[in-house]
């Protein structure tokens, strides 16, 4: 009897299940920025950051327990797992405070310049060689970001320049973590082991970072709030990226991370309608650039589509 062939899953076409999962997720990620926005008046923003990773800890443990994860198990992630963990508080640092002085549509743009900051340090660290289009696509996202910053507008002061560049900061940050996840053997741990650790880490830094900058609770924070901090923590860091690494581990990660460049278009359209967020031609523009352009860093060769590793894909927030 013939044996059943099994479609490898880099040829695996998506199914309609997993496009609506697919644009459920880029949907959730691109409000996230907003809900950070939206909870500032009762939840200082670096403080938000600390109670989102104190609340998914246990939901990644749960998650990753029920799949069977060895969390404590000895595998010589310790050292890189710490130092990833590192990374990522100082990210939201940047980030959660960059959202206090920076609009949410210009935020959503600005972080997801991520990987534009990964191609090039994999190009230089890992030896990942990079195709004449693909260097043509960060010229590109370099383009739309330095006219999102560089060129005046009416409704951008000094203050929301600084945010920005808080913005970028944790983009930067967030690429170095993703770097040091392929160079090391991060690479072979479960996700829900790799964001444990920086999940756990970031909660004394940004506890710390937050006590730092005086931030404290002036209020019981009301039930719009509180349900913006459980978005955050539950859905957004604790179930959202376990959803995405089972999909990876189906389906091709490069037909999955096209679709995450429809995030901040997501994240753009959200902050005008929800936020009324001032959308100019400029920014637009600005906003077009870096999104083709990093569809254009991020396309499959035509030549031969190649798995990509779900860690250079991976969009998270």
């Amino acid at each position: 009897m013939p044996s059943k062939q099994v479609m490898p899953s880099t040829g695996r076409p998506l199914s309609p299940g997993a496009i609506a999962l697919m644009l459920m997720l880029c949907v959730s990620w691109g409000f996230n920025q907003i809900s950070v926005k939206l909870a500032l008046p009762d939840i200082p923003p670096i403080m938000q950051g600390m109670l989102r990773s104190a609340g998914a800890l246990p939901v990644l443990f749960i998650a990753g327990s029920l799949r069977g994860v060895k969390f404590f198990e000895r595998d010589g992630t310790l050292g890189a797992g710490l130092l990833t963990g590192l990374l990522f508080g100082g990210e939201f640092v940047l980030i959660f405070a960059g959202l206090a002085l920076t609009s949410a549509s210009r935020a959503v743009v600005f972080l997801y310049t991520t990987p534009f900051f990964v191609a090039l340090g994999s190009h230089r660290m890992l030896g990942e060689r990079l195709r004449p289009a693909q260097w043509g696509g960060l010229a590109l996202s370099f383009a739309g970001v330095a006219l999102a910053i560089g060129v005046p507008q009416p409704d951008v002061d000094a203050r929301m320049l600084l945010g920005d560049l808080m913005i970028v900061g944790g983009a930067v940050l967030w690429a170095a973590t993703t770097v040091i996840a392929k160079a090391t053997r991060l690479r072979f741990a479960a996700p829900e082991k790799v964001l444990g650790y920086q999940v756990a880490t970031s909660i004394p830094i940004l506890g710390l970072s937050a006590w730092f900058m005086g931030e404290s609770l002036t209020r019981v924070p009301g039930p719009l709030a509180l349900s913006l901090m459980a978005y955050q923590a539950v859905w957004v860091v604790g179930l959202t990226f376990t959803l995405w690494f089972s999909l990876v581990k189906t389906y091709s990660a490069s037909k999955l991370s096209a679709f995450t460049f429809i995030t901040p278009l997501f994240g753009v359209v959200a902050s005008y309608f929800i936020m009324h967020d001032a959308l100019s031609s400029v920014f637009g523009a600005a906003a077009v650039l870096v999104i083709a352009g990093l569809f254009v860093v991020n396309r499959p060769s035509s030549v031969a589509a190649v798995a990509t590793d779900p860690l250079l894909n991976v969009t998270k927030t």
